[in-house]
């Protein structure tokens, strides 16, 4: 496997390599010309987002500042808000449902290291070898359809958040939530069970 293939499958991968590299000046230009636009150019908005993610469905705006690592790992529904001053490290894929509300300096983080230092740390490193001095993994992050993500909220990697659910502001998510589910607080726990009855996706 090369190094992205890695890096999709969960397995530690080299995010020095080439093309990661190519992968984030992409985006980073994509990113810049993005954030520079006046909030009324939606037809230009549109048309960057498009180039920018993987995939991108109708009805969806994206508050700005935004900030992504490479774009292209970012699928989103129908009916999407994402609020201003959100960051989504997309290194591993990031799919959000429809008729999804993302509130303002949420943070999605897919890419993570091991705990213990002597598995974080990569065997052998040195400064010319091109790998970074530490180990890197990525694992996916889903947030089902008709969900509600509070401002400040930070998603940690491989978490996936049930459809209908709905996230309080400041929590960190480290375990997956199920649907129907109001969920607070550090570590994020659900506190009760919402929504009778189930319509989460674009009819």
């Amino acid at each position: 496997m090369n190094e992205l293939e890695k890096c999709m499958a969960g397995e530690y991968y080299n995010c020095h390599d080439k093309i990661f590299l190519e992968l984030k000046a992409q985006a980073r230009r994509l990113l810049k010309e993005y954030n520079a636009l006046a909030y009324e150019q939606k037809e230009e908005k549109a048309d960057i987002l498009k180039r920018l993610f993987g995939k991108i469905g109708i009805n969806v705006s994206v508050g700005l500042p935004f900030i992504c690592d490479y774009g292209q790992n970012i699928y989103l529904g129908n009916n999407v808000s994402v609020n201003m001053n959100c960051t989504f490290v997309d290194c591993n894929k990031i799919t959000i449902g429809d008729n999804v509300l993302i509130a303002s300096n949420v943070q999605l983080y897919t890419a993570t290291h091991p705990v213990e230092l002597s598995e974080r740390l990569t065997p052998n490193w040195n400064l010319n070898d091109g790998q970074y001095f530490c180990r890197t993994y990525a694992l996916p992050i889903t947030i089902g359809s008709g969900c509600w993500v509070g401002g400040g909220v930070i998603i940690l990697p491989g978490v996936t958040i049930g459809q209908g659910s709905v996230i309080g502001a400041g929590s960190v998510v480290t375990k997956d939530i199920p649907e129907n589910s109001l969920a607070v607080g550090n570590p994020c726990r659900v506190i009760r069970k919402i929504n009778a009855e189930k319509n989460y996706d674009e009819k």
